[in-house]
């Protein structure tokens, strides 16, 4: 076979950048041989790819125009591409994924619209996609798509993962070559952007993808910096520096402290689990195969977890002999966590669940359930009102099992550790709410109503208000001067952005439980996870009065004195205009804030540990390190 030094230049270098497509790939590289334009080579660039992509590639690399590079690992879509411009010797770049197809005449269709065009830099061709539909350019609500895409050799190249993992592919590459001159159409469909369920877009956007799947999938064990074209920016690299460079405290802890595998998934807040770290435990990860965007797995972005690998999990514990696992929290995990547990039944196992028991119902998992929820050695609920809800709906649980009663969701402490700021009231006279996430329960005419009484309300989440569009129109038209859109905010900013505000929003609804746990819905049982975000910033929480019936939100702020509960919108303004008694509310969530940071239950939760290990008749490990048990003064946190 000829090397590629000695053949002559092709005209077209084609880039086919792949991973785990090999069910696809071969359909792929029939659509380049098929070409009525043959003066091209052919680079494909194996992003670490395991289904047998090289066994498929195989056969085709006997052609001399054929070059194969492969990765070892994943390392995103932009290194793969930049790896083939490395190797590319055409005038021309063109790109063919693997999982899609281009028409007989594509490249010659692209080749004679960019001659045609001496100062464009880019020819792009109509494409197919969903299946029957097409489009004669750009597909409405995306960005070009690689597969019809052919553009001039150049010095540029895309932003790898280091800098930007996004599925936009403006961000990454085209609007940089677009500033170098225009692109032009080459007027006929001559290629697919095949639709299927592993296509990278749709690993990446929420709701059916994010950065929790993508990760698992493509084994990123690093932070990202992530951002689609539908969510919010993530930028892991920031958030996590500081604890990714930071050493145990105790560097001998771990020999001395509890073995302790997280399994499942740990949905929000997720570096809670660093607290029980620094208590001197070691802890594993062993994550449901089957994430949504909100279940976040390993490889964890800040480091200090081990994951155990999803093949061979079963010996992985073995070699390690864990104290204890540590299974949790949403519904997702149901189906993993149980088999786990069946599968060593000699680790003592705690079950932590959130949410929701209801879904679970529906999606026909509660046996599974309520299997864990019976079977495991200790259990924890998010609520006291999930606690006796469990009671009803199981009843006559093992007596004697050790329970727990613990929030799922609580952030830790570092994120509480910003300043406040000057409250918007304060200049304006008018006074500003906040809705961290979406305004469920606050309906266009209630908005208004706000208004008429002065009455701001400030919505964040520019990913929710996407999904949000048509209430975004309504209460905007009735209330244009009072309602206020804004992006996200990370964790280290809640403090900071978040006080400005007067209150901030709960879920508001009415109750119809009447007092009976058993009639109890999930808005009841559930304690929303922008509790604590509004406890960071010190902002008292706005609900409607539930009053006599079971609602654990309530039940929870008027505990611990953070709420502000209304039974009409005019009530609701006369105590958000009393300043005096809302400064001294305001005073009071600062106060008690410390009751939404996990840290604070860190040690209580250890506790409960070691009373599960000890009555599986599993003696401590000697000398084990237990973590401080004073406490901390309330404004603390």
């Amino acid at each position: 076979m000829a090397s590629a030094s000695t053949l002559p230049l092709p005209r077209v270098s084609v880039i086919m950048p792949t991973f785990e497509q090999a069910a696809f790939i071969g359909r792929a590289l029939g659509s380049l041989w098929a070409q009525s334009f043959g003066d091209w080579e052919l680079i494909v660039v194996d992003d670490g790819s395991r289904d047998g992509s090289a066994a498929v590639l195989a056969p085709w690399l006997a052609d001399p125009r054929v070059r194969y590079l492969r990765f070892d690992s994943n390392g995103g879509l932009g290194r793969a591409i930049n790896a083939g411009l490395e190797l590319a010797r055409g005038e021309l770049v063109a790109y063919l994924p693997s999982d899609d197809l281009w028409y007989a005449g594509h490249l010659a269709q692209l080749v004679a619209a960019i001659d045609g065009a001496p100062g464009a830099v880019l020819a792009y061709a109509g494409v197919r996609h969903h299946y029957k539909r097409s489009a004669p350019g750009i597909i409405p609500g995306e960005c070009l798509q690689l597969v019809q895409c052919l553009h001039r050799a150049s010095r540029l190249r895309w932003r790898e993962r280091a800098e930007l993992e996004s599925d936009d592919l403006d961000r990454l590459f085209w609007d940089a070559l677009r500033a170098c001159g225009p692109f032009v159409p080459s007027g006929d469909l001559s290629c697919e952007w095949v639709d299927h369920p592993d296509q990278r877009h749709k690993r990446m956007r929420e709701p059916s993808g994010g950065i929790n799947p993508f990760r698992q999938i493509y084994r990123v064990s690093g932070p990202l910096r992530f951002h689609t074209s539908t969510g919010n920016a993530i930028d892991e690299e920031r958030l996590y520096a500081q604890v990714r460079a930071a050493a145990t405290d105790r560097p001998d802890a771990a020999r001395r402290g509890l073995k302790i595998v997280l399994a499942g998934e740990l949905a929000y807040n997720a570096d809670r689990v660093l607290a029980l770290e620094a208590l001197g435990h070691r802890l594993y990860g062993l994550w449901t195969p089957s994430p949504y965007w909100y279940n976040t797995v390993g490889p964890l972005p800040f480091g200090h977890v081990e994951d155990l690998p999803r093949q061979g999990w079963r010996e992985a514990l073995a070699r390690i002999e864990p104290d204890l696992i540590y299974a949790q929290l949403n519904w997702q995990a149901v189906p993993f966590a149980h088999e786990v547990m069946r599968a060593v039944p000699d680790i003592p196992f705690v079950w932590h669940f959130k949410e929701g028991p209801f879904i679970c119902i529906e999606k026909g998992s509660w046996p599974l359930l309520a299997d864990l929820v019976r079977l495991a050695d200790g259990c924890i609920y998010s609520s006291p009102e999930m606690r006796d809800w469990f009671a009803t709906a199981i009843p006559r649980m093992r007596a004697g099992r050790p329970d727990h009663v613990l929030d799922g969701d609580l952030p830790r402490r570092a994120w509480f550790l910003r300043e406040r700021a000057p409250l918007l009231s304060a200049a304006g006279g008018e006074l500003h709410t906040v809705v961290p996430g979406r305004p469920i329960g606050l309906h266009p005419p209630t908005v208004a109503e706000l208004a008429r009484h002065g009455i701001h309300l400030h919505f964040y989440g520019d990913f929710t208000q996407g999904q949000w569009r048509e209430w975004i129109a309504r209460a905007g038209a009735l209330a244009p001067a009072h309602l206020h859109l804004h992006a996200n905010v990370d964790h280290d900013r809640w403090a900071e952005e978040f006080s400005q505000y007067d209150a901030g929003w709960l879920h508001v609804f009415r109750s119809t439980n009447g007092g009976d746990v058993r009639r109890a819905d999930w808005d009841d049982l559930n304690l929303p996870a922008r509790m604590a975000t509004l406890a960071a910033a010190g902002l008292p929480m706005i609900g409607f009065d539930n009053r006599g019936a079971v609602v654990a939100a309530q039940a929870l702020a008027e505990r611990l004195g953070v709420g502000l509960f209304f039974e009409s919108i005019e009530g609701l303004a006369r105590r958000l205009h009393a300043r005096d008694e809302m400064a001294a509310l305001r005073e009071r969530v600062w106060q008690v804030r410390d009751q939404f940071c996990f840290d604070l239950h860190a040690p209580a939760l250890v506790d409960f540990f070691e009373r599960v290990i000890a009555s599986c008749g599993k003696p401590m490990r000697p000398q084990a390190w237990r973590g401080p048990r004073q406490g901390r003064s309330p404004a603390s946190c």
